[in-house]
């Protein structure tokens, strides 16, 4: 019966000691999973970032044209009056 005792008790405290240990590696899976979805969003939010710039490069560019059509024809009017 003592031996039996004895190794309850020591199962017990291998159950009671594996515990924490559980708590820290969900601690430190959490710790990893908040890392890697803060990567993640950094680089979301770069990827989004780069998209504007592009997208407001694009917008400047498609503005420029339009002055220079605009431009070239008002040369071509300046032209046509001073032709005449």
């Amino acid at each position: 019966m003592m031996k039996a005792t004895v190794t309850v008790a020591v199962l017990a405290l291998g159950l009671a000691a594996c515990k924490p240990a559980a708590t820290e590696n969900n601690a430190a899976e959490t710790n990893a999973e908040n890392a890697a979805m803060t990567d993640v969003n950094a680089a979301s939010n770069d990827a989004t970032a780069n998209a504007d710039s592009a997208l407001n490069a694009a917008g400047n560019a498609v503005d420029n044209a339009g002055n220079a059509v605009d431009n070239a024809s008002a040369a071509v009017e300046n032209a046509a009056d001073n032709a005449h």
